[in-house]
């Protein structure tokens, strides 16, 4: 193999990379926010290639027919935005829970600035994904999202596609991305049912009650404390099931 043969499968084998790197980073958590420009994105995930291409498995690729190697970049492009969209599926259970806690204690805004993949927002819903954005960087998680994208090409070897698994590992995603934003909703159901509750039986007992003028300040107040309290314990619910899923990318 001369040398200009030789730099061209090396060039390939690093296009590869980047088309499966590439394609992740354009939604992964952290990385992929819709505040971080799509050009700022590729240029990391150019950097990170670079970084990582002697790591991985991706051998020279024939350059004899560069026809051939359209098929493996479509492979690559499609595992990466698996990586990424799936990521990203998880990280919208922080979003409906984000809606649940805004309808539950009347903290719901439809003008809150959106970050998610949905069209409107609410300011609880914006403000745990900004908490879940900053705490991916400060608990060193990105650290465990690059890791990932070594791991992948033990678990998708680089030019293999399986549609079936990754669909069915998508739907997976999905239903545990509503469990998830269920069970860290779960303890504004609970608030909402009890004052809910309380205020009907105060209605019921005192008919002159301005129910509706009192019930609103006690819950958006209560709202705001089990807000407080229970914020943490949220934002862990989320992290943790992220991380194992990094480590495995299986439900």
């Amino acid at each position: 193999m001369d040398l200009s043969t030789f730099l061209t499968a090396q060039v390939m084998g690093y296009a590869l990379v980047f088309a499966r790197l590439g394609s992740a980073m354009i939604f992964m958590p952290g990385f992929g926010e819709a505040m971080v420009p799509v050009r700022h994105r590729l240029f990391a995930a150019l950097v990170l290639s670079v970084a990582l291409y002697p790591a991985t498995p991706v051998g020279l690729p024939q350059v004899d027919e560069p026809l051939l190697l359209l098929p493996l970049l479509a492979i690559e492009v499609t595992v990466g935005l698996w990586i990424g969209l799936t990521a990203r599926i998880l990280m919208s259970a922080l979003q409906f829970a984000g809606y649940q806690v805004g309808l539950v204690s009347g903290l719901a805004n439809a003008f809150a600035p959106n970050m998610g993949a949905f069209e409107g927002a609410t300011t609880i819903a914006t403000a745990l994904l900004l908490a879940a954005t900053a705490l991916i960087f400060v608990t060193d998680l990105h650290h465990v999202i690059i890791r990932a994208f070594l791991m992948s090409y033990d678990v998708f070897a680089w030019g293999n596609l399986m549609p079936g698994d990754l669909a069915w590992q998508t739907v997976e995603a999905a239903g545990a991305s509503f469990y998830i934003g269920i069970s860290i909703a779960a303890p504004f159901y609970v608030m909402g049912l009890v004052l809910n509750v309380g205020m009907g039986l105060a209605n019921r007992m005192m008919p002159n009650l301005p129910v509706f003028f009192v019930a609103a300040p006690v819950l958006i107040a209560a709202g705001f404390v089990v807000l407080i309290a229970a914020a943490p314990a949220m934002l862990r619910g989320f992290l943790d099931p992220f991380a194992d899923w990094l480590g495995t990318f299986r439900f």
